[in-house]
């Protein structure tokens, strides 16, 4: 992996995001860690800083969201298409019950205060910065509601600067 400049950085977040998915992970190699799978998020600019930013959203109920709870820190990575049965299998088991980061093959790497995975293609580590759990009063349209949230299990919103960037290739790149 090398780092790299974000703003070298050439995708489209709407297929990053919606189609290859995220794995988003937080802890450390003392504390332990936790992953799962997340096709929701934004990247891009916020609070006129220009700093780069990655939104994320967790549910109450996911056992990472305990671990970002926890840490300043946490990452997304993006994953080779090869590994699309492995995320799937992240984002439908808990940690709480399994090594689920084991039994997926995939390989944490300690760096920074925080864990990626050294199969990823794309890391973005990034430092939280704000959070907030959503409220059902600010809902425009109820029917995002009663068809997201029938158990009104609202995700917390959580904002974090992308400090560094790393890549595995030159794929994402200009």
């Amino acid at each position: 992996m090398k780092e790299v400049n974000y703003k070298d950085l050439k995708f489209n977040p709407f297929n990053l995001i919606g189609d290859e998915w995220l794995l988003v992970t937080a802890g450390n190699e003392k504390d332990g860690c936790n992953t799962m799978t997340a096709s929701w998020g934004m990247l891009g600019c916020l609070w006129g800083h220009n700093d780069p930013s990655a939104t994320i959203y967790l549910r109450p109920q996911r056992y990472t969201k305990t671990f970002v709870d926890r840490e300043q820190l946490f990452t997304l990575c993006v994953m080779d298409k090869s590994f699309k049965k492995q995320m799937a299998y992240l984002g439908s088991v808990s940690g709480r019950d399994e090594d689920k980061i084991a039994k997926a093959g995939l390989t944490p790497v300690y760096a920074c205060g925080t864990t990626y995975f050294a199969e990823a293609k794309l890391v973005l580590m990034c430092r939280k910065m704000y959070a907030q759990t959503l409220d059902e009063k600010s809902f425009f349209y109820a029917d995002t509601v009663e068809k997201n949230y029938p158990q009104r299990d609202f995700h917390t919103m959580y904002i974090g600067k992308i400090e560094k960037v790393l890549v595995r290739d030159d794929e994402y790149l200009g």
